[in-house]
């Protein structure tokens, strides 16, 4: 049997153990393996006296997996990012961002709920973690909503939605995961996603704002706030912008020159600088103890995920998939434009039944090959390529727009992660109540992929500047 007929039949194999309902990370892991054992038996002939030495051959291979991949300073990123979001909850930032967005966006039509999406992105800047974002709003700002009168299924759609904004704009841990995949700069990715994820929030107010005017009692404004009480709000806010700019400028040094540091080393002095903030706003030790905790708990499901897929990657090495899918895509008689649409619809179609984090790792070892294939190649020139971007860019542009597609899986039923942590967090709503709430707000995702996919330079032009 050839090596690519075993890749497909453990990858069929892989499938069925995701839709029975296995863990990503053991169901990989696991395919892994046997796929392994399969190459190296299938390379002896299938001689059973050499059997146990293909098992022998193929632990060997999938245990120098999990140290060597994840043994990466790139990925020392994730905790520290994780860790930010949770000091910065227990400092305090999250309820003087929601309050600071409230003052002055509350006047439009749906203006909690605009608020919502604002302070969700402002808090995004300084947490790695879309679910962590969720679960914080779910207790600050869906009270608010239910006091002036929304709808607590829309108000609980508001924060889930919101909540995926993490995922784009940095510091985010898919970015950096993405990024040591397909091994590109993390620093350029960081950067990458700031507009694009700014670009998200604007769409989703808009189309709040829209609602609220054909629907005049669907979102309530909320008024009465002087100015002075608008400007006063502002200092509570302000370290998030400060800690923003610590990460921004050991990535990418707007004055001229070499950047300050490295985006590991930007991460853990935003990490230092919000728990300084913290303890000056009275943390205490049983809320730090719970903030380290639950970045440890969280850290470790992301690392689990990525030992058990790395496992199937190197599988797929061997049996050379992504090559094949590669020479498949780049031999289809249409255009490549329409080829991009397709994959980013089955990853819309893949999300419904799978966390973002393992699809994006299952996925990308074999995908990513084949678009970088089908604009020309890695070295490729902007003159020369498909979608009239140079090698490097078109891996940045692909990976805000698979991250963006991460971000809808978060809220598609019936996997979508958000909706069950704020269902969760908020015990008078259920998780189909979630699900409704949020409907609307995949009519916003799907225009603001198709404008970044319209017009690359949303996603382009900031990294380009690095």
């Amino acid at each position: 049997m050839e090596s690519i007929e075993i890749g497909l039949w453990v990858s069929g194999f892989l499938l069925l153990l995701v839709l029975l309902g296995m863990r990503v990370a053991f169901a990989a892991a696991m395919a892994g393996l046997v796929g392994l054992v399969w190459i190296f038996w299938n390379k002896f002939g299938y001689d059973p006296s050499r059997f146990l030495k293909a098992v022998t051959i193929a632990v060997k291979t999938a245990g120098q997996v999990p140290h060597s991949k994840v043994a990466s300073q790139a990925l020392s990123l994730i905790p520290t990012f994780i860790l930010i979001g949770y000091l910065a909850y227990y400092a305090g930032l999250t309820k003087a961002l929601f309050e600071a967005a409230k003052r002055w966006v509350g006047w439009l039509p749906g203006g909690l709920a605009v608020s919502t999406v604002f302070a969700t992105a402002g808090f995004a800047a300084v947490s790695g973690a879309s679910v962590a974002t969720a679960a914080v709003f779910a207790r600050i700002a869906i009270p608010e909503m239910l006091k002036v009168g929304y709808d607590k299924r829309f108000a609980a759609g508001v924060v889930a939605a919101g909540g995926t904004l993490a995922s784009l704009i940095p510091p985010s841990a898919i970015l950096v995961i993405y990024a040591i995949i397909v091994e590109q700069d993390v620093g350029k990715l960081l950067l990458a996603g700031f507009i694009p994820g700014a670009f998200s929030a604007v769409i989703y107010g808009a189309l709040i704002v829209g609602l609220a005017l054909v629907l005049p009692k669907f979102g309530p404004p909320v008024r009465g706030f002087t100015w002075k009480q608008r400007f006063a709000s502002i200092p509570p806010a302000f370290p998030i912008f400060f800690v923003v700019l610590i990460i921004v400028l050991f990535i990418y040094n707007p004055f001229g020159g070499d950047a300050w540091g490295t985006p590991t080393e930007g991460g853990a002095l935003g990490a230092f600088v919000v728990f300084l903030m913290a303890v000056y706003r009275g943390m205490r030790w049983s809320q730090f103890k719970d903030a380290l905790l639950e970045t440890a708990k969280l850290s470790a499901m992301i690392f689990t995920i990525i030992w058990g897929v790395l496992i199937y990657v190197r599988f797929l090495g061997f049996a050379d998939l992504p090559g094949a899918f590669s020479d498949w895509i780049t031999s289809l008689h249409q255009p490549p434009m329409m080829t991009l649409i397709l994959i980013l619809l089955a990853y819309a179609v893949l999300g419904m039944f799978m966390d973002a984090i393992g699809m994006l790792l299952l996925t990308l070892p074999v995908v990513y090959p084949a678009i970088m294939a089908l604009n020309g190649g890695e070295m490729v020139s902007a003159a020369d390529s498909a979608f009239g971007m140079s090698g490097p860019m078109c891996a940045i542009w692909f990976g805000i727009l698979v991250v963006k597609m991460a971000e809808f899986c978060l809220i598609t039923p019936p996997i979508g992660l958000n909706c069950f942590v704020v269902a969760g967090v908020r015990p008078d709503l259920s998780v189909q109540d979630v699900f409704r709430g949020v409907t609307p707000f995949f009519v916003a995702d799907a225009v603001t992929i198709g404008l970044l996919i319209a017009f690359p330079w949303i996603v382009l032009w900031l990294p380009s500047l690095a």
